[in-house]
């Protein structure tokens, strides 16, 4: 915890002389002296006292007060927030790759699963995009808060040739920047995207390039599970996207060791390529996560919808404390009026 006004921290000084003021008329009391006939009578005199009692209430202002002078230096904190405004880019793999049967029932269909159930999971008010990429990438579902539209654009994946993961990382950042003329043609073959009107700019804007993993209204999650095959380097793409501040979280699905599938005639062994994948996070600032089985690819699903729909922030916490300090002043006074029959 840090304060905006931390030379107004000074006045927690006032505190110890408080307390000595507070000591010192105690024993002031003891001090006074009345005579008395007899003992007896000086019994029934003090009666039972007030105890410990009579100190809670003085010792309850005293918490009250330094919770307000703490105020007024103005503290800040790291708190965790929910995001006011978050666009989540799934870009996933289509690859023939993915109906390979070691993650059960196959990569595709248990990649489908997990994203459908992490879209679900998600808060209304995130908006989600889909982009599939092969040999080539297409924008399936542009950014929305519909969930069914997300999950019909999930369940219409379709198998193809090649791997262009630098493709699926260079569209989801044009769909998340429009205005910044990226150019897409020469990797979706189309001018368009569906439902927007991205790709037909006047003039190429590049952007000015800012802080890996400082812009956090948004991110990338890619889900692959081979190497590139063809399209731009994915190490490139990832540059991109860390000057433009987006995270790429990648979720690496399959087995290191691969398994030969065959696929249109052909046949090969599909291997997951982790080096590249941990290296597209590390330039983002984003996470490499590894799903060998179906149930490690739920798993990690549920851990980023916990991570990427907030943030960590500098916040002013000043609130907290003033309300701490109100809400001590006023148990000190209900106890003491409740005790004693007035304010002590």
């Amino acid at each position: 915890m840090t304060f905006i006004w931390p030379r107004l921290l000074w006045l927690l000084a006032l505190l110890p002389a408080l307390v000595a003021l507070y000591l010192w008329m105690l024993s002031r009391k003891r001090r006074t002296t009345v005579r008395l006939a007899s003992i007896s009578v000086a019994r029934l005199a003090a009666g039972r006292g007030p105890g410990w009692r009579r100190h809670v209430p003085p010792l309850l202002m005293l918490l009250a007060l330094a919770a307000l002078l703490l105020a007024v230096a103005r503290p800040t904190a790291i708190i965790t927030l929910p995001m006011a405004e978050r666009t989540i880019m799934l870009a996933m793999d289509v690859s023939g790759s993915m109906r390979a049967e070691d993650v059960k029932p196959n990569r595709l269909v248990a990649a489908q699963e997990a994203a459908k159930a992490f879209v679900n999971n998600l808060p209304h008010e995130v908006q989600v995009g889909v982009v599939a990429f092969a040999g080539t990438a297409a924008v399936v579902q542009a950014p929305t808060t519909s969930r069914d539209d997300v999950i019909k654009a999930i369940d219409r994946f379709q198998l193809q040739r090649g791997t262009a993961t630098g493709s699926g990382i260079i569209l989801s950042l044009a769909t998340l920047f429009p205005d910044d003329g990226i150019e897409i043609q020469h990797i979706t073959g189309q001018r368009n995207f569906p439902g927007g009107e991205i790709g037909q700019k006047k003039a190429p804007r590049p952007a000015q390039p800012v802080e890996p993993g400082s812009y956090n209204s948004a991110a990338i999650i890619m889900l692959t599970d081979g190497q590139r095959t063809t399209g731009p380097d994915p190490l490139d793409a990832a540059k991109m996207a860390a000057d433009h501040g987006i995270r790429v979280y990648t979720v690496g699905v399959g087995t290191t060791n691969g398994e030969v599938i065959g696929f249109e005639g052909w046949s090969m062994r599909v291997r997951l390529d982790e080096e590249t994948l941990k290296n597209i996070s590390l330039l983002t600032h984003g996470e490499y996560f590894y799903a060998g089985t179906a149930e490690d690819l739920k798993k990690v699903y549920e851990s980023l919808s916990s991570r990427i729909v907030v943030e960590r922030k500098e916040t002013e916490i000043t609130a907290f404390f003033a309300a701490a300090g109100a809400l001590l002043a006023v148990v000190a006074a209900a106890l003491s009026v409740w005790w004693f029959g007035r304010v002590a």
